[in-house]
């Protein structure tokens, strides 16, 4: 008696052709989710470019006086030595002050650890470089912007700033300054060319989308505290 089995590509075939489904409804949906992220991140940055729009200088004869200049800060070195986006900001306080644009710089940064301080440091260079120490205000808790420019309205009192630090970085503090009713322009540290400046431009742009979250759902600075007086 013969037995007539089924072949194998007749019990493969429904399983293989539903798995084949699966994959492309995957790969579409992954496609679909890359895209949305990428039309978030453009929209997003457009957003931002626009609201800052003429709040930024890179002449320091042209940029409007305020008194305090707000400092963002970041590591004196990096991976390759001399952290060249610390050493462009540091010119760019010291440029300000000089041409009398700003009469008192707040430097707000990450002070995480006892042997992580960049306050402490910038301090230490900008009077090397000939400001005042008592032109200079350390804020410890600037772990990030957002931190730094809602301490300097809530914490130091201010109600309009200079920001200093690159363009990006400036664009980004006067919309978060905007946002929370701080009347803030910004003046450019030299930018930083190269790949390690590109990763950190790209890594901007989901910065910027963050913000806007940030912002959306009212997050605040990890510490607030007591006010301090600038005087």
């Amino acid at each position: 008696m013969k037995f007539l089995l089924p072949s194998i590509s007749n019990l493969s075939s429904p399983t293989m052709a539903r798995r084949g489904s699966s994959r492309r409804r995957i790969i579409r949906w992954s496609i679909a989710a890359v895209l949305g992220v990428l039309l978030l991140v453009i929209l997003v940055d457009t957003w931002v470019e626009a609201k800052t729009d003429g709040l930024t200088y890179n002449d320091s004869s042209e940029i409007p006086y305020r008194k305090v200049g707000l400092l963002l800060g970041t590591a004196k070195y990096s991976t390759d030595g001399q952290n060249k986006f610390y050493l462009g900001r540091i010119q760019a306080a010291v440029k300000l002050f000089d041409a009398g644009k700003v009469d008192h710089i707040l430097i707000s940064g990450d002070n995480g650890s006892r042997y992580y301080n960049e306050p402490k440091q910038f301090r230490e260079d900008l009077i090397r470089l000939g400001i005042p120490s008592e032109a200079i205000t350390l804020d410890y808790a600037g772990f990030r912007t957002l931190d730094s420019v809602i301490r300097a309205k809530e914490v130091f009192g201010q109600d309009s700033i200079t920001v200093i630090s690159q363009e990006f970085q400036n664009e980004r503090a006067i919309f978060i300054a905007d946002a929370k009713g701080l009347d803030a322009i910004g003046f450019n540290a030299v930018d930083v060319s190269g790949s390690y400046g590109l990763k950190t431009k790209v890594r901007e742009r989901f910065a910027r989308v963050k913000m806007v979250w940030d912002l959306l759902i009212g997050q605040g600075p990890r510490y607030l505290g007591e006010p301090v007086l600038i005087p």
